[in-house]
């Protein structure tokens, strides 16, 4: 390491600790139901969305109950987490597909895609995203999410 990394690293704002999709005070501050919409136009309108902070994406699922463990695997190798909403039995099965970072609008149209095509293949449907960020005194259980 030379001298001037040093120096650098002297003046370099220490990395965050990156998000828990699990962590408590959550809150949805952009969401989108409508495939037609653009995600930069959904992020732009939203009042509570802080682009440069972490954030967990969220993607609203209904996947038949026979695929829901396929699901898992195939979006897990793009770091989402599935969580299932409710009973497993159920079918189709209510699922959210979950991945903290940083959220840019190409990042969820991106995603949003891959989404749409990984239900549509399992025989299942992508029913809309939602942006939560950390905001005290406002929670949003993303443990069981409210995809109604």
């Amino acid at each position: 390491m030379s001298l001037m990394d040093r120096v650098r690293g002297l003046f370099r704002r220490p990395e965050p600790e990156p998000l828990d999709v699990h962590a408590p005070g959550l809150a949805v501050v952009a969401s989108c139901d409508d495939p037609a919409v653009a995600p930069s136009s959904v992020l732009a309108a939203s009042k509570g969305w802080a682009e440069d902070g972490q954030a967990v994406l969220r993607y609203r699922l209904e996947l038949p109950a026979a695929r829901v463990g396929e699901a898992s695997g195939l979006i897990g190798q793009d770091g989402y987490e599935l969580r299932v909403d409710g009973e497993e039995t159920a079918d189709p099965v209510r699922c959210a597909a979950l991945r903290a970072g940083i959220v840019t609008a190409l990042a969820v149209a991106r995603d949003h895609s891959r989404m749409a095509s990984l239900a549509q293949r399992l025989g299942g449907d992508a029913i809309g995203w939602d942006v939560l960020q950390p905001r005290e005194g406002e929670t949003d259980n993303i443990g069981v999410p409210d995809l109604t």
